[in-house]
């Protein structure tokens, strides 16, 4: 018995030494108490009262994953992660019936040939125009452009899919992703796929990326709902995007940019064009754009402290009967001060004031004031007005 154990141990050893494989367990725990202004129901254009409240995730996405490889040898990897995102406040699943929300996704990946990978994952056009996005410094939950219009924070992954990212070519790469729609009888039905690239060069990077996603219903379902969710995950609706949910197709371009000055002073900026597109089953009939355009300065006046500002600007078309197209200006402030490598302190503070009309619920025809709706973290309960003020403190640990 004594040897047949030791057989099998000395085995094990042997194929561990030739395989190389490692799994690492990680994490990310952010919780605070934030404060949100006049809010409504989403949909609800009536008054609303201010709230004090316990929030998480404004930071970083509390998460807990797995990530590892098995080095198959000629400079080939097989590569997985599984992440799940959980609420630190209460313990519940970030998404509901997801157990693994965030991430999880199989591939191979190569040192000279690049990456392939299958499954849940970020589209090339959130991963290669990251670099320069303004939540990196003012966050998603309050800094995102108004609603997360153009899925630049880090909520949007795809499900079914397959992405290919290229080596870095002295400072160029560029990525690809088809995602399946899987509609029995339509291959194009709930189909999503993206392009992206960006050249980072010293402290100079320019990054632009491209999605496309289509509704798996040509009933007009309303995306972000089980009828959608195929490919497209589970695409927000927000206060700015709430009159044409209905859409047949989403597609969004963006380009986004960056200038480290010195150590401490560093710039970035991005432009984005966001269209809805109508269907037959839409409660709307025009495609309805939407173009922002933002800045963002970041400073790092000592080893532990981070401020960052930063302003954007969100214009809609006149279409679908609005004569006075819905517009959108937020002003973002941050402070970040680590206790630790892996600890931090954080302030973040954010007003919006929106203009123009836009459409409610109903589509065509119901044509309402636009209000505020700050980042993502207020989606679910946009401003009953056209300003919105939001702000937390908060500590976030990674281990």
């Amino acid at each position: 018995m004594k040897k047949t154990i030791l057989a099998s141990t000395l085995g094990l050893a042997a194929l561990g030494a030739h395989a190389q494989s490692s799994v690492t367990l990680y994490g990310i725990v952010d919780t605070g108490i934030g404060y949100q202004s006049s809010s409504a129901a989403l949909g609800s254009n009536s008054g609303g009262h201010s709230a004090v409240k316990m929030v998480q995730g404004v930071w970083a996405g509390s998460r807990f994953g797995l990530k590892g490889s098995e080095d198959l040898g000629g400079g080939t990897r097989a590569i997985f992660q599984l992440e799940e995102g959980y609420n630190s406040a209460n313990g519940a699943q970030s998404t509901t019936n997801l157990m693994f929300s965030r991430a999880a996704f199989v591939g191979i990946a190569n040192q000279n040939y690049g990456t392939l990978t299958a499954g849940r994952q970020y589209a090339p056009y959130y991963t290669l125009l990251s670099a320069y996005s303004p939540t990196n410094w003012l966050t998603g939950a309050y800094g995102a452009h108004p609603g997360d219009l153009d899925s630049m924070d880090t909520i949007y992954r795809i499900n079914n899919s397959l992405v290919y990212t290229s080596p870095n070519f002295s400072g160029f790469t560029f990525s690809g992703m088809y995602a399946f729609g899987g509609v029995a009888g339509s291959t194009g039905a709930g189909q999503s796929w993206s392009v992206a690239a960006n050249y980072i060069h010293g402290p100079v990077g320019l990054a632009v990326g491209f999605e496309r996603l289509s509704n798996s219903t040509s009933g007009g379902g309303a995306w972000g709902s089980s009828s959608t969710a195929n490919s497209n995950g589970e695409p927000g609706v927000s206060g700015v995007t709430n009159g044409f949910q209905t859409a047949q197709t989403q597609q969004r371009l963006a380009v986004t940019g960056g200038y480290a000055f010195n150590s401490q002073w560093d710039i970035s900026a991005s432009y984005s064009n966001v269209q809805y597109v109508a269907g037959t089953g839409s409660k709307f009939f025009d495609t309805q754009i939407w173009n922002t355009g933002g800045v963002v300065l970041h400073y790092k006046p000592l080893v532990a402290l981070d401020l960052a500002a930063g302003y954007s600007y969100t214009r809609a078309t006149k279409a679908n009967g609005i004569t006075s197209a819905a517009s959108y200006q937020q002003f973002n402030l941050s402070q970040y001060y680590s206790l630790s490598k892996r600890t931090g302190l954080y302030f973040v503070e954010a007003y919006q004031r929106a203009g123009g009309q836009t459409l409610g619920t109903n589509g065509a025809g119901d044509i309402i004031n636009a209000t505020a709706d700050i980042g993502d973290g207020q989606n679910s309960a946009p401003s009953s007005s056209r300003s919105q003020f939001a702000g937390a403190v908060g500590i976030v640990h990674r281990f």
